[in-house]
């Protein structure tokens, strides 16, 4: 028999809340591709510490990694291809990347969406300052969700399983109805949750190519013959399988760690 007196309180969902899970039940890539990377970020990080040594300024570590995702995607844009139904695949020129940012709202802190539109034609220093305005800024109504698509996944059940039903079907059909809601690519990252311990992430996501930005940790690494130790991000990449075959997936990773490691548009980003 179930004990209904045991302690408890009810919390409501948020409309921001309902929505995202109605969003996530959307049809996306059915069969996935994975890479568990170990990604050395020694040179950004440390990079980003002596700027805000000398400036007082917080250079964003997501930022710059966004930077460097548009950069590869921008070198093989294959990988952000959508299937549009069985016969065709889109493949877009523009790199959107879209990205989940904690805003605080008082004592509150609230997630919203947002959406870097065409991040391959930005300097990392525009994608720093456009993340810490959508930080600073107040939140909008809509939590940087289109009215339209906020509106139809906050519709009430049972309307809700037939609305989710049809914008998965149009979604498949018409894969631009999907882009100007979540972007091209997305990134998330996780990695406060297991700050100074190794870990990799895995997500949900409609989109064909993400990035889920796990742990960083010291490890000790051969740098030019000699054992070091460096700062090691554990990075995960999903490819759409259905549209992006192993020999792309591993260019895109290969051009993607080498502007990770390399610092990519950070010295640019100073000398403003």
């Amino acid at each position: 028999m179930i004990d209904k007196t045991l302690a408890h309180h009810v919390i409501q969902l948020t409309p921001g809340r309902r929505a995202w899970l109605n969003a996530l039940d959307l049809s996306g890539p059915t069969h996935w591709m994975y890479g568990l990377l170990e990604v050395d970020v020694t040179v950004a990080k440390q990079f980003i510490a002596g700027h805000k040594a000398n400036s007082g300024e917080a250079f964003s570590f997501t930022g710059f990694l966004v930077h460097c995702l548009a950069r590869a995607v921008e070198e093989n844009k294959e990988v952000q291809a959508y299937l549009k139904g069985r016969k065709q695949i889109i493949m877009f020129d523009d790199v959107n990347v879209g990205m989940m940012i904690e805003h605080k709202d008082g004592e509150k802190t609230a997630l919203m969406g947002h959406i870097i539109q065409g991040a391959n034609r930005k300097t990392y220093r525009q994608i720093h300052e456009e993340i810490r305005s959508a930080q600073s800024n107040p939140a909008p109504s809509n939590r940087g969700m289109p009215n339209w698509f906020r509106s139809a996944m906050l519709i009430p059940w049972p309307l809700s399983k037939l609305i989710k039903a049809l914008m998965g079907w149009a979604t498949r059909h018409d894969p631009t109805i999907r882009i100007s809601a979540s972007g091209t690519v997305f990134i998330t990252a996780v990695g406060m949750f297991g700050k100074g311990h190794s870990g990799w992430g895995i997500a949900t996501t409609p989109h064909s190519l993400g990035l889920v930005v796990g742990s960083m940790a010291w490890k000790p690494a051969v740098v030019e013959g000699r054992i070091e130790p460096r700062e090691i991000l554990n990075l995960t990449v999903l490819f759409d399988h259905d549209v992006v075959d192993g020999a792309p997936a591993t260019r895109f990773v290969r051009r993607l760690v080498e502007l990770i490691e390399s610092g990519y548009g950070l010295e640019e980003a100073e000398a403003r």
